[in-house]
């Protein structure tokens, strides 16, 4: 039976690592008034030296997923909210008020992802579990609902420390449980994330900032 998730909705805050308490609390950083790529509800984001934060390059530590923005637009100067970034070109901001971000930023945060690929059987799927695993797709979205439609490369999924997340567990869906199909999930968390042990690439530690 094929599953309904057709496409994903990248990563998606369920719960915490260990008995911590889930409150998928978010920490706010700016992002450049310049800065004009867009960054979709889901997608996971990096610090950079402007002391901002772009969207992920699979390079840089993730600090966290984007959770949504707020700014004071120049035209109404209202303070406005929108569940993505669009990019500066699409949004009129009064640069004497700082774009906010909201990021789950917690390296302890679990996170729900669809996979775009398939596996034989839940079974096989388990196989999984404790690897770590890219993700297929860093940068796409609808700009009608705001979010990601990044997935999980499933067929990634090596010992690799290097790649953007660990899985840590199969998501119990039961409208996408045909593991023989793209759209069965996965519980996992950032891969060397920047906020534990102040990482600056992803799955290589040190003592310094960006």
């Amino acid at each position: 039976m094929a599953n309904t998730l057709t496409g994903g909705y990248g990563l998606r805050p369920i719960g915490k690592v260990g008995g911590n308490v889930n409150s998928t609390a978010v920490t706010q950083y700016e992002i450049k008034s310049d800065y004009s790529t867009a960054i979709y509800n889901g997608g996971i984001v990096i610090p950079v030296s402007t002391g901002t934060i772009n969207i992920t390059d699979q390079a840089v530590a993730p600090l966290g997923v984007l959770g949504g923005v707020e700014y004071v637009d120049s035209t109404t100067k209202k303070r406005t909210f929108l569940n993505y970034w669009p990019g500066s070109g699409n949004v009129s901001v009064d640069t004497n008020f700082p774009i906010l971000a909201s990021v789950y930023d917690d390296p302890f945060q679990l996170f729900v992802v669809a996979a775009d690929g398939t596996n034989t059987s839940k079974a096989t799927a388990q196989l999984d579990v404790f690897l770590n695993c890219d993700m297929a797709a860093v940068n796409g979205g609808s700009t009608d609902t705001g979010m990601s439609s990044d997935m999980l490369d499933i067929s990634s999924a090596a010992t690799t420390n290097t790649l953007d997340v660990r899985i840590v567990g199969l998501y119990n869906d039961p409208a996408n449980e045909d593991y023989a199909a793209l759209g069965h999930q996965y519980i996992v968390r950032l891969n060397g994330h920047f906020n534990n042990g102040n990482t600056i690439a992803v799955g290589t530690y040190a003592t310094t900032g960006i």
